[in-house]
């Protein structure tokens, strides 16, 4: 059978293809449909984790007990669990052992753009990269073989154009193992010194036959074309490299991008009159071939920043460039926005009406720092909101302390806000904590959290009472908003930083995008009213636009939230 897939879903199949027992990760685009695509398969339990760190110790248990396991995570999730992937380096697995890492180059939705292969070269593990979505598939496969082969955990690097393009893929057959007796093995496994003593020497020695490894596996090929000129790639940049060069020039195709091989490397060199590293981010690959001594050109003519494409390398190689249509017009910038009747609007418009300084985190309520809201002052990662307002209001005392907030959603408050609660409680300072429950995780496509009450497949499964929560961590002021309801947001804001102790403000209201979330009745202007005031367009809400010096409202995408009518002064807004 043959199907057309994107990357991920391809992944996917090689993981069920493979016999995987078990997968855990923290949603984060671009990984997310992995484990999404994985959950349809009964055969392999899955589920969603509270953050990466934990998954990817849950895989590490399924591999201790001799099950495959593996955990998906993007690159900024792989800082969170860094932690276990230094040590598990030196462990070692039982059962295979793979942890899905997609990076994101040109930053489509992450706060930065960080290089994976950095963690691969640093935990001395092998880290495979397909360039398309048959390789995704049969690279799953042969990258548990090395993990079991090796007694290594394997980075599996994936970017966004891999993960979410399509390709087709040729199904094979599960291969189920039987999981092995349970075997005590503590020098191998309980990392005190004295056992990680001696487990470092065999992670060099692994490091050594993985580089013998990469100068024979499939997972490297060479491609000759023209001598003149050859080209050392991977991933995405192989495809580029092909829609440009086709078969004019040699390419060496690296699939597994660390350890990188010597002997194979020298030969390609040799093999052509010029060599140059095409590579998205940085120059690991040519760093590499450079202490070999070999001479090639790389990122003097490519950039380290964002991606590249087909226009990005003809033009470096001083080619002809395609024709491109010119619109001969302005296209206007659409900067993403929050949805109409995003439940968080309310919520800023108030922070934003008082102006309350405001840190911010990951989520989809991060779009409250966009115009006209101007809502937040900082976004740094994950959870950092909340350890960062202690520190903002132990330097700034009561002056901050009186107008400062944290907004941290649902999720990432299981994910990793809740230390730093307990930070704020255990060392006392006067900081108001508000957590913006919108029933789900929002920004990377609705995916179930610990607060939802329901697991990866939509059973039901225990719920995480946030009020019960924040009480136990030890904050005794926890207050309950709709955010719809300016009115009340305003007084339980401002009340709440008045209030000389710790507190936490939960402003509930599902996401709007949810299926079971009936929207009202569109509102409508009463064109007679209105005094073009333009006091609505403060809630940046995409439904509302003006027209002839009149607010209007688009009734196909207006949910009937009734913000908009409780700004409105002259009562102009009401329902339709």
């Amino acid at each position: 059978m043959k199907k057309l897939m994107l990357g991920n879903d391809a992944i996917a199949r090689g993981l069920y293809e493979a016999g995987v027992d078990l997968i855990s990760s923290y949603p984060g685009t671009p990984s997310t449909e992995i484990t999404e695509c994985a959950a349809k398969y009964d055969e392999i339990y899955c589920e969603w984790a509270p953050n990466e760190k934990v998954a990817m110790e849950v895989a590490f248990g399924a591999s201790l007990r001799g099950g495959r396991s593996a955990c998906a995570m993007k690159h900024v999730g792989l800082n969170v669990a860094a932690d276990p992937l230094f040590t598990l380096s030196y462990t070692g697995v039982t059962g295979g052992l793979v942890i899905f890492v997609a990076d994101d180059p040109a930053m489509h939705s992450s706060q930065n753009e960080q290089d994976s292969r950095h963690y691969a070269i640093a935990s001395k593990v092998p880290m495979v990269e397909p360039a398309d979505s048959m390789e995704a598939k049969e690279f799953v496969k042969e990258a548990f073989r090395i993990s079991e082969e090796y007694d290594t955990p394997v980075l599996f690097r994936m970017c966004t154009r891999i993960a979410h393009s399509q390709s087709m893929v040729t199904f094979g057959e599960r291969v189920e193992r039987e999981i092995p007796k349970y075997e005590k093995n503590p020098q191998k496994y309980i990392m005190a010194p004295a056992n990680a003593i001696r487990r470092h020497p065999f992670v060099e020695e692994r490091t050594r036959k993985l580089v013998e490894l990469g100068e024979t596996t499939s997972l490297n090929r060479v491609e000759m074309g023209g001598t003149k000129m050859g080209i050392i790639c991977s991933g995405t940049c192989y495809q580029y490299v092909k829609e440009v060069f086709g078969d004019t020039v040699s390419v060496l195709k690296l699939g597994l991008v660390n350890p990188l091989p010597e002997k194979c490397i020298r030969d390609f060199a040799q093999s052509v009159e010029k060599l140059y590293i095409i590579e998205e981010l940085d120059g690991i690959i040519e760093t590499h071939v450079k202490n070999l001594g070999i001479s090639c050109i790389g990122k003097e003519m490519f950039s380290p920043i964002g991606e590249y494409n087909q226009y990005t390398i003809r033009k470096a190689f001083g080619l002809d460039l395609p024709e491109t249509v010119d619109t001969d017009t302005e296209i206007p910038v659409r900067p993403p926005i929050m949805c109409a009747g995003c439940p968080h609007r309310g919520l800023f418009y108030t922070l934003a009406k008082h102006k309350i300084t405001a840190l911010g985190d990951i989520g989809c309520y991060t779009l409250g720092s966009a115009a006209p809201l101007f809502a937040l002052d900082s976004t740094l990662c994950m959870g950092a909101s909340v350890s960062g307002i202690h520190g903002f209001n132990k330097i700034g005392g009561k002056e901050s302390e009186s107008k400062t907030v944290c907004v941290i959603g649902d999720s990432t408050f299981m994910h990793s806000g809740m230390t730093g609660l307990v930070n704020i409680a255990y060392n006392a300072s006067n900081s108001t904590v508000i957590i913006v429950d919108n029933s789900i995780t929002g920004m990377t496509g609705h995916q179930q959290n610990p607060t939802t009450g329901y697991n990866i497949k939509g059973d039901p499964a225990a719920a995480v009472n946030l009020e019960d929560l924040c009480h136990a961590i030890g904050i005794k002021r926890v207050r309950v908003v709709d955010p719809y309801n300016l009115k009340e947001c305003e007084e339980v804001v401002l009340e709440e930083l008045s209030i000389e102790e710790p507190s936490v403000i939960i402003s509930r209201r599902p996401c709007m995008l949810l299926k079971y979330v009936k929207p009202n009745p569109p509102v409508e202007v009463d064109t007679d009213k209105c005094v073009g005031c333009r006091m609505c367009l403060k809630l940046g809400c995409p439904a509302i636009s003006f027209k002839d010096k009149k607010a209007k409202i688009d009734y196909t995408q207006c949910v009937g939230c009734n913000v908009c009518t409780q700004m409105c002064n002259v009562k102009a807004i009401g329902e339709k």
